[in-house]
């Protein structure tokens, strides 16, 4: 999943949150570096990853994207996901979607000396651009993707993908909402047994 989600699957508790965003910037021993409450959300993205990348709905949803971006498919489908959740986020939060963005903001940078160096560059970014609000119309996704697709190694032609949610947009959304529910429930399940192994240790 893409930042959005992982910011809404944080369930209001920072640490979680800035653990959530920092995880693929946090390598092998790093991870021993950080409070046990920002370790637990390291660990959620991981697990969200990992349920994300295996299921049969998002697979089926990668099918449509594989035949022209290949394994950037997998990229490309976080990304709509993010689309969909921002456009139809008064369905799962009664706050405001440009009061939530901004509230994750503040949050990530009262916790900004937890920043690995690269999350910390990419983050200015993030805020100064509002990535987050942007993931919510066509216009910002195609600017992501075509971001994405300048600094891939190899001719991603992911600044053509969101030609493919024009086309396909009901279909992708009702792959969102039927996986979206799974995932949710997956999360809040994980998120307890995780914080409740450290409880029990």
């Amino acid at each position: 999943m893409n930042y959005l989600a992982h910011a809404y699957l944080s369930f209001g508790q920072e640490e979680i949150l800035v653990g959530n965003f920092i995880a693929d910037f946090v390598k092998g021993k790093m991870l021993l570096d950080y409070p046990q409450a920002i370790t637990d959300g390291i660990r959620l993205h991981r697990e969200i990853d990992r349920f994300t990348d295996s299921h049969p709905l998002v697979r089926a949803g990668q099918s449509y994207l594989r035949p022209q971006f290949g394994h950037y498919s997998t990229v490309i489908t976080d990304i709509f996901f993010d689309y969909f959740l921002g456009k139809n986020w008064d369905k799962f939060s009664d706050q405001p979607l440009k009061d939530f963005i901004e509230e994750t903001f503040q949050i990530l940078e009262k916790h900004s000396e937890f920043f690995p160096e690269r999350f910390s560059k990419m983050f200015y970014w993030m805020r100064k651009d509002n990535w987050l609000l942007h993931y919510a119309t066509l216009e910002g996704i195609q600017k992501s993707l075509t971001g994405l697709s300048k600094r891939t190694r190899f001719d991603s032609k992911m600044e053509l993908a969101h030609l493919t949610l024009i086309e396909r947009e009901a279909e992708f959304e009702l792959i969102f909402f039927a996986f979206f529910k799974d995932l949710e429930t997956f999360t809040q399940s994980k998120l307890t047994e995780i914080q409740a192994y450290h409880d029990s240790h």
